[in-house]
Formats: C-alpha cells, sequence, structure tokens
C-alpha cells in the first residue's frame, strides 16, 4: 500500500532532526507531496513529522493523476494550496479536531484532487 504524505508548514523555527527528516521524504517545499510505502520506517518519519504534515492511504486514481502532473523517477510533486482552502480550524490542528494535519485516512484523496 502507498501513502501519500503533503507538508503543510513552511520552513521556519524547525529543527535540525526535523528538517532532516523532511529531506529524507524529499518533501523540500510547503505544498509538496511524497508516495512512499507503508513500511515501519516510513510510518516512524511520519509520526515525526506529525505536526507538520497530513497524510493517508492513496488511491490508484489519485496515484495516476500524480503521475501524469511529475515525471516518473520524481519522488516528490509540488501541488497548488487547495481550493476551498483547508479544514475550518486551518493548519495548526489536527484533521480530528477540525483542522489540516495528521492522518485522513481515505479523504487524503479528496485533498489531493482539489490541490492538483
Amino acid at each position: 500500500m502507498k501513502i501519500a504524505v503533503i507538508r503543510i508548514s513552511g520552513r521556519t523555527r524547525k529543527n535540525k532532526e526535523i528538517e532532516d527528516t523532511f529531506k529524507m521524504l524529499h518533501l523540500y517545499k510547503k505544498f509538496s507531496c511524497a508516495i512512499i510505502e507503508d513500511c515501519p520506517s516510513n510510518l516512524g518519519m511520519i509520526k515525526k513529522l506529525k505536526d507538520y504534515v497530513t497524510y493517508g492511504p492513496v488511491s490508484s486514481e489519485v496515484l495516476a493523476l500524480l503521475s501524469k502532473k511529475g515525471d516518473k523517477g520524481e519522488k516528490s510533486y509540488r501541488l497548488h494550496p487547495p481550493v476551498g482552502g483547508f479544514e475550518r480550524k486551518g493548519t495548526k490542528k489536527s484533521f480530528k479536531e477540525g483542522g489540516a494535519l495528521g492522518d485522513r485516512g481515505e479523504k487524503i484523496n479528496d485533498l489531493i484532487k482539489r490541490m492538483i
């Protein structure tokens, strides 16, 4: 299974460990998206970044849309800000609290479609 990880926050005031984890996932800029495998080491990196990213399992339909957007060898995709904005409570609260961060589950596919 593949997981989509989207960087929500910018580059201000992050410690070196967080920035290194972003680099390992090829998430260099705000609104960049990486498609990664569902394995324990990747899940550990996602847990470390849960306050800066949103993530969830990606469908094959959305993978096809992203592959049209970039090259085959690309590890990350640049996306636009979402049409209609993020959730009501903004980018500083978790998705379960009505914000934009953390695990979205299957709803990550809707967000990516709004950002392409």
